[in-house]
């Protein structure tokens, strides 16, 4: 009988803090009518004291209460992000610490908005390796640390917070079932969304004034149409590799950049309205964290019910993107 990868347990947590359209309305030449007909986003949540590994410790504890494990039971630690605490010790070490775990394999994965899907993917080769691994996987972001609060078109995108799951092999029917993940990329087009500010193409020394460099930067439309482009591809090719097709999707689960992206995916794959999972409203685009948050959020809620069929699709910088199908 075939192993196959399964999501055990599911957790997600933002900070208390919210700005609304209207406070960014005090920060920015912005209004709530420009912010929701551009992007359907209300409201997003911003961290005060937190950093990247404390949201991924709050979510981490509720996936693995789900689960019904202890994190003495994990063989891996996995983080998505690119906001992390700081470069060196990684975000995933720093949430082993905190989970009060150590001598296992922990390492943090950089592929933006796509991230999470990346390390699902790691995780899936790793319990193939080995089908007694345990592994925690996160997408965490602080991206409002990374953002241009004086950058209108930018700024108001992005909020903060965690989604973890728990992996473990299987061999039965069991919920949470993966059955199979893509992920793609295209280093050609990368330039159209970059935070460059850090790196050793755009280092600094001590004394250097902040730039705009180190926030993100976007083209708007480039990342729409290869947003929606990539997205529908893959979802279209990993539905044919499975015999499938979008008629056996129960619910349509899209990375939460933007409304008008997540309908036009939509759209273009001919599933109803009523399918597609959205919470974009309230929290943004959380970038690595957006998928295990609507997927937690989804279960949690009940749209995601006991026997769904769960397309999820994603795209980030890079470019990347990236689908699962899991079976609930």
């Amino acid at each position: 009988m075939s192993t196959f990868s399964y999501i055990k347990g599911l957790g997600f947590h933002v900070p208390e803090r919210i700005y609304t359209n209207t406070d960014l309305e005090k920060i920015v030449d912005t209004n709530d009518e420009w912010i929701t007909s551009r992007t359907g986003i209300k409201q997003r949540h911003v961290v005060e004291d937190e950093t990247c590994h404390d949201l991924a410790y709050e979510a981490s504890l509720k996936a693995l209460q789900e689960a019904g494990m202890e994190a003495e039971e994990l063989t891996h630690v996995i983080v998505a992000t690119f906001t992390g605490d700081m470069p060196i010790p990684s975000t995933s070490c720093l949430l082993m610490e905190r989970l009060g775990i150590k001598n296992i394999a922990a390492m943090d994965l950089s592929a933006a908005c796509s991230g999470f899907v990346y390390a699902v993917e790691v995780a899936r080769a790793l319990i193939n390796l080995d089908p007694t691994a345990k592994i925690l996987v996160c997408g965490a972001e602080v991206v409002t640390s990374r953002v241009n609060w004086e950058d209108r078109s930018t700024c108001v995108l992005f909020g903060d917070g965690a989604g973890a799951a728990v992996m473990v092999a299987g061999t039965g029917d069991e919920s949470g079932k993966i059955l199979d993940t893509l992920v793609r990329a295209d280093g050609n087009h990368g330039m159209n969304l970059t935070v460059k500010g850090g790196g050793s193409a755009y280092s600094y020394k001590a004394g250097d004034t902040v730039g705009v460099e180190n926030f993100v930067e976007m083209q708007g439309r480039e990342i729409y149409k290869h947003a929606v482009r990539s997205m529908t591809s893959i979802s279209n090719e990993i539905l044919k590799r499975q015999g499938l097709s979008i008629d056996d999707v129960d619910v349509l689960l899209p990375h939460q950049a933007n409304m008008r992206i997540i309908e036009a995916v939509g759209k273009k794959l001919g599933i109803l309205r009523e399918k597609v999972f959205a919470n974009v409203d309230k929290y943004g685009n959380t970038s690595a964290a957006s998928i295990p948050i609507a997927l937690a959020d989804a279960r949690e809620s009940g749209f995601i019910k006991d026997g769904d069929l769960v397309l999820l699709a994603t795209f980030g910088g890079g470019l990347t993107w990236g689908s699962s199908l899991i079976q609930f």
